[in-house]
């Protein structure tokens, strides 16, 4: 366990990002003044408004299957947004009325202290974290007796990202007092939605840093080398430039037809083949800091110079994503904006030759799917498919594509998202199309067919919706031109030695 702070921010070193615990108190109080609303409209407990309070419970600690091996614990995403604790097995309560807030810290054994460095006290946590109270779990019962709450509110409540429920809070004696498991968590998860300034800043902090990392590749990329080894780069890049130890979510490093697999990198296709001079390359990754999280895509040829066939297919791609991120302002709906992507990558794709006939005859049929079968984004945050994209009076569009999408709802300002249109030459979504006589009939199956092995294309960029419009937190080269000029930048560099081929016995 690291030692108190004298200050309360967190920081990975003077080269890093400080990010003050003040963003989680401004998360507290803006918690506190929405509920504060929603108890006195809600006549079950509005006689118990005053004295309520908001109980959440830290992740756990945890060792892998039956052994001591532990992973590095990440802490779970509501609890960080409220309080920004950064170690396990924590409780943390809010005062609705006030918004004051108290942590339970797990009380371990002196002999920790051997294995773990100086354990720290009630008040170096306080300091530590910027809270008001700190406490032992062992006195949670005792301490909440004390406050005499009204309510404690719980956290319940469908993921509908993961199809999972949040943990909701429990402890010796919780069945004493009066608990509600409904009104909270709508509440804290539209929260979640509205990014405030200094939330905003952590993530063009982590979207600058993974930025960077992707153009590190990029300037080292040459065949010969693996898509692991490229994965390797962008980690220690991310963590030895800006701090961020753990990935937002398993590094996608697909090349050649790789590509195409919308969830490569996973252990069953761990970014383990040989990158080959034609290959095209579509590198999703992103750093996380402080559990902010950033999620980028680049594709690029791994020679550094497109041909007339890549070129055409990432045009295409890019045009979607320009579309969008034009058009992006508060009041548009995400469901049009999928769609006006797959318009514009469409139309591309028609003037290349690999389709035909008109354009929203094609959209009629859903044929956008059959080459972005995924959403066009996802909301972002503390996760990278941060919370909030169904909520009640919302519902999923039952269409090719339309049903993937992470959201449906009208941007709003402070609102973090994704952009990033793909294309993918998918063999069984091609065959299935071709199969299809409404699809089939827009499709140059000559053309099509030369594109088989080919992979894909994603330009993913994170965005902030503005109060007129749109800030782009991504800073990649994204031109063919400015990608070229920024590998050929690289091809100037000492290159890195490729390991030797070892003999086996």
């Amino acid at each position: 366990m690291a030692s108190a702070r004298t200050e309360p921010t967190f920081c990975r070193g003077t080269h890093t990002l400080s990010v003050p615990m003040e963003l989680f108190r401004e998360n507290c109080r803006r918690l506190s003044e929405q509920l504060t609303e929603k108890l006195k409209q809600n006549k079950d407990v509005t006689d118990r408004a005053d004295g309520a309070y908001v109980l959440l419970q830290g992740g756990e600690s945890t060792t892998r299957y039956c052994s001591d091996n532990e992973p590095i614990f990440r802490q779970e995403s509501y609890f960080h947004w409220a309080f920004g604790v950064e170690e396990p097995d924590f409780y943390g309560a809010v005062e609705v009325s006030t918004g004051r807030t108290i942590l339970f810290a797990p009380q371990l054994p002196a002999s920790y202290g051997v294995w773990m460095g100086k354990l720290l006290t009630c008040e170096d946590f306080r300091v530590r974290y910027g809270v008001d109270e700190v406490h032992f779990v062992p006195d949670i019962a005792k301490v909440l007796k004390e406050k005499n709450p009204s309510v404690i509110l719980t956290l319940h409540g469908l993921n509908t990202d993961s199809g999972k429920y949040s943990q909701e809070a429990a402890f010796d004696g919780i069945g004493e007092f009066k608990v509600d498991n409904k009104l909270l968590h709508p509440v804290i998860t539209e929260c979640r939605v509205f990014k405030t300034d200094l939330e905003l800043n952590v993530l063009r902090y982590v979207n600058r840093i993974s930025s960077e990392g992707h153009k590190e590749i990029m300037k080292g990329m040459r065949p010969g080398l693996y898509e692991y080894q490229a994965e390797s780069v962008f980690c220690h890049y991310v963590h030895f430039n800006g701090g961020l130890r753990n990935m937002s979510y398993t590094c996608i490093c697909g090349s050649g037809d790789n590509g195409s697999i919308l969830h490569y990198g996973h252990a069953g296709a761990p970014n383990s083949k040989l990158i080959n001079n034609g290959d095209m390359c579509l590198f999703d990754m992103g750093g996380e800091y402080y559990c902010y999280t950033s999620d980028i895509t680049c594709s690029f040829p791994a020679n550094g110079k497109f041909t007339q066939k890549q070129a055409g297919v990432y045009n295409a791609v890019y045009k979607a994503s320009r579309a969008v991120i034009d058009a992006i302002k508060p009041g548009v709906n995400y469901a049009d904006m999928h769609k006006l992507a797959e318009r514009a990558m469409l139309s591309a794709l028609k003037e290349l030759g690999l389709l035909q006939g008109e354009v929203e005859d094609m959209m009629a049929v859903r044929l956008g799917a059959v080459f972005m079968p995924h959403g066009l984004g996802h909301f972002m945050g503390i996760d990278t498919h941060d919370v909030g994209g169904y909520p009640e009076g919302t519902k999923r569009i039952d269409e090719p594509g339309l049903r993937s999408l992470r959201t449906v709802r009208n941007l709003e300002h402070r609102m973090v998202l994704t952009v990033e249109p793909g294309c993918y030459f998918i063999d069984q979504l091609l065959d299935e199309a071709l199969a299809n006589t409404d699809q089939a009939k827009f499709l140059n199956r000559g053309q099509i067919d030369d594109h088989r092995g080919f992979g894909g294309v994603r330009i993913e960029d994170d965005v902030a919706v503005t109060e007129d419009g749109v800030e782009v937190l991504t800073c990649v080269p994204r031109t063919v031109e400015e990608i070229e000029a920024l590998m050929e930048q690289g091809r100037q560099l000492p290159q890195r030695p490729l390991p030797q081929e070892t003999k086996g016995n």
